[in-house]
């Protein structure tokens, strides 16, 4: 890596106009990348059923974004839907210097009004495979989504010949607005299981099993091809957008090379299969090294939930093979659904690449420990932190703290540890009722905060699910998994504190607990929230606040709702 690039590492409390100046003076490299967008609803077919998605330019998934890293990229978004807001947020970049566009409505920003344009300004500061989505309602689940890449500007540590890059995705028949009634509806109504999943947008459902309009030779279908020349070793960039489901992605055939995880290098890991929950992305190495007279399958498949969905499918195809020779043999088959000691043993073998990640400091300023349980609130089933389900207020958080506009949001702060701390994980709440808030976990700039994420059953017997946790605005370190209650005298004593992986996204497992630290080090105001889109949209999730005084002047753009309405001149 050049100078330049060591420029994006300085202290937050450079603003965004002094860190741009400083990569155009020290990098004639460093570039604009622009993109002019139109979203608006569109007829389409991703498993061969048609259903109206949310599309960009006409385009399902949404275009790659491609930049180097210290590049700015900007995004003029026009959203033509006639009937819905929006806002994208761009999944795993911090953000440094441009809080206001991290793209979370009643967090960062106004949601963008049906028929208004904003523009989206950012620095890209690490290279790595990243993404973006809708964070507004259940937009994601309605296809709003598509891969962000930023190359590195020096040599990686590791080499290949050619890149590929899927997303993976959940899909089902019921529009969002349909599964969102049900969220919110007393009793609660399931949309159920997916009933099909994709790989970068395409699966394949049994058009006989439908009475809805389905053309299994609808080429928006067809399996996604992954074109490769025998003997040549490919980078495969893997993000999931999923927004139920755990999912595990295999090769038929082939080993694949665990190289980067979540835009931050780890020591190689060689695996048969590799579990990718939703928010998690990955770079692995595959080499075409198998019979190159056939094809083969790429697979996807439920992980942590009894699947009933079927195995979605794409196709390793070995030129000058005809991609449309698909394999002979049944799709790939993942390890058993509800086996978590192989999940948890798989999260633990990636470590930080030596030399080239930053490792934490031993001990930190602050600790939270946020027990995640499934409640009641007037009848109605929410998701609960510390007995608080989130309800984002109508003024965005960054505007109403860095205006100090009172009445916005809640100023108590949200409780650090749960209580009782004797509270039996193993068992459905004894008391389901939970409370809705809208406070803020405030942090001391530049401090050190360790989060402990604690499982516990739901409220139907015998069940406990997976969270994958993302944190916006920051990576954090992973310092340990463990199953049953957290103890603080025990379990810190056993950290990784020598090669612990710097994520932004993590998987809580059933009945466990999953220790972080960060540090808080990024001016703004930043959701940590479980990235299962029904969770989050029934409260599963907290704010966390830092250096608001060193936020620049907010864009009159991203403010105009809420009590902002007079901050805009």
């Amino acid at each position: 890596m050049t100078g330049k690039i060591f420029l994006v590492l300085e202290p937050a409390s450079i603003s965004y106009l002094v860190l741009l100046l400083a990569l155009m003076s020290f990098s004639v490299e460093a570039k604009v990348r622009f993109h002019k967008w139109k979203l608006n609803y569109q007829t389409w077919a991703p498993d061969c059923v048609e259903a109206n998605i949310i599309s960009i330019n006409g385009e399902y998934p949404g275009p790659t974004i491609r930049a180097l890293e210290g590049d700015t990229v900007v995004v003029q978004l026009e959203n033509l839907m006639p009937t819905e807001n929006v806002v994208i947020h761009w999944h795993g970049i911090r953000q440094r210097g441009s809080p206001w566009d991290d793209g979370t409505a009643s967090m960062s920003q106004c949601a963008i009004n049906a028929g208004e344009t904003y523009v989206y300004k950012f620095v890209v500061d690490r290279p790595g495979t990243y993404f973006y989505h809708g964070h507004y309602g259940l937009q994601r689940s309605a296809g709003l989504y598509g891969s962000l890449i930023v190359d590195a500007a020096g040599k990686e540590p590791f080499t290949y010949h050619g890149e590929l890059s899927i997303v993976l995705n959940d899909w089902w028949h019921k529009s969002t607005y349909e599964q969102a009634v049900g969220l919110s509806s007393n009793p609660f109504v399931w949309v159920g299981e997916p009933q099909s999943l994709l790989i970068e947008g395409r699966g394949k459902y049994n058009c006989s099993a439908t009475s809805k309009s389905c053309n299994a030779t609808n080429t928006q279908c067809s399996p996604y091809i992954l074109p490769v020349q025998p003997g040549n070793t490919y980078r495969l960039r893997i993000a999931s957008v999923a927004s139920l489901s755990a999912l595990n992605f295999l090769i038929q055939g082939h080993k694949m090379t665990v190289v980067e995880a979540d835009g931050h290098y780890v020591e190689p890991v060689e695996v048969d299969n590799l579990d990718v929950y939703s928010g998690e992305s990955y770079s692995v190495l595959i080499t075409a090294n198998q019979d190159h007279s056939q094809n083969y399958w790429a697979g996807v498949n439920v992980r942590g939930r009894q699947p009933k969905t079927p195995t979605g499918v794409a196709v390793l195809n070995y030129l000058p093979n005809p991609s449309a020779r698909l394999p002979a043999a049944a799709p790939p088959q993942s390890p058993l659904w509800n086996d978590y000691a192989y999940s948890r043993a798989l999260a633990k073998k990636f470590v930080a690449l030596k030399g080239y990640e930053e490792l934490p400091p031993l001990q930190s300023h602050r600790q939270l420990i946020l027990l995640n349980t499934q409640n009641k609130i007037n009848g109605y089933t929410k998701w609960a932190i510390n007995n608080i389900s989130l309800l984002p207020p109508p003024t965005p958080y960054l505007a109403a703290m860095k205006y100090k506009i009172k009445g916005a949001y809640d100023t108590t702060p949200p409780p650090d540890v749960y209580t009782p701390r004797t509270y039996n994980i193993s068992i459905p709440p004894p008391n389901p009722n939970a409370v809705e808030g809208n406070g803020v976990y405030v942090f001391k700039s530049n401090s050190v905060v360790d989060v402990i994420l604690q499982n516990a059953n739901t409220l139907t017997a015998n069940n406990s699910e997976i969270h994958p946790w993302h944190l916006h605005g920051h990576a954090f370190w992973i310092l340990g998994y463990g199953e049953g209650a957290f103890d603080p005298a025990k379990d810190t004593k056993n950290y990784n504190t020598e090669n612990p992986p710097l994520r932004n996204t993590v998987p809580l497992f059933p009945y466990g607990w999953t220790a972080l630290r960060f540090k808080a080090d990024n001016p703004g105001v930043w959701a940590f929230h479980c990235h299962l889109e029904a969770h989050l949209f029934m409260g599963m999730g907290v704010m966390f606040a830092e250096g608001i005084e060193q936020v620049g002047r907010l864009p009159s753009a991203a403010m105009g709702c809420g009590l902002t309405k007079d901050k805009i001149h």
